[in-house]
């Protein structure tokens, strides 16, 4: 599988901890399940792009402008670091696009590491093309120009009901987008290299003959999982 990471978390000076530089999101999924956090952000598709991509996410917020309005096209993309994740909050939108293939082959140039809309791109065959990886709700072809305009950058944004700090680890495949608070980023590595190490060891072993139900149980699958939590009153 390709693999695309980012070299550092923005803010913190810390490289993305090997255990995440190596996952896919199904373990990284996990592994936040078993700590009882959340991340996985809903309703997102592989549009573009190939294999597995971890870096810092570099946040932007979009807002709609009112008849009239001047909205331009954001000039942001000189701005983004090498390896980081461009993560768009543009509320779920699906009426005027914020991401085309310009910005992709630019970006792709620049080894930006990929995209992320909450809301749709458009001139998704450029993107395709070049290799450059996005993930969003979907794709339109409507220009974003003058219907929305870019209201912050590197700030804390909301995508699909998670919230996304500058800085925070999004991890992405063709199974979709997690983003791990980067606070929790080194305990989700080690957890998501063992659930790895697991589930491999399962395979080798079912494969060599063993039935499926005891490689999981020799190799504790059930406890990989989100905890239980007991009703109040309940044992």
């Amino acid at each position: 599988m390709t693999r695309t990471t980012g070299p550092t978390a923005a803010g913190s000076g810390s490289p993305v901890p090997a255990g995440l530089a190596v996952a896919d999101t199904a373990a990284v999924s996990d592994a936040l399940d078993m700590l009882g956090l959340d991340g996985c952000l809903p309703g997102l598709s592989h549009l573009s792009g190939r294999g597995f991509v971890a870096g810092p996410a570099f946040t932007l917020r979009y807002e709609p402008v009112d008849e009239g309005e001047p909205g331009p096209a954001g000039d942001f993309l000189d701005d983004v670091p090498p390896g980081s994740v461009v993560v768009i909050a543009n509320a779920g939108r699906t009426g005027a696009t914020v991401w085309g293939d310009v910005l992709s082959r630019v970006a792709r140039h620049r080894a930006v590491a990929g995209t992320v809309i909450d809301g749709v791109c458009r001139d998704i065959g450029g993107s395709r093309e070049t290799g450059y990886p996005v993930w969003a709700r979907g794709v339109f072809m409507r220009s974003g120009k003058n219907r929305v305009r870019l209201s912050a950058v590197g700030a804390t944004v909301e995508v699909c009901g998670v919230a996304v700090a500058p800085g925070d680890l999004v991890c992405a495949d063709e199974s979709g987008v997690v983003v791990v608070d980067r606070r929790h980023a080194e305990r989700v590595a080690e957890l998501a290299a063992d659930i790895r190490d697991r589930e491999q060891r399962i395979v080798t072993a079912a494969l060599a003959g063993r039935s499926l139900a005891a490689a999981r149980r020799e190799f504790g699958y059930h406890a990989l999982a989100r905890p239980v939590r007991n009703k109040p009153g309940h044992p």
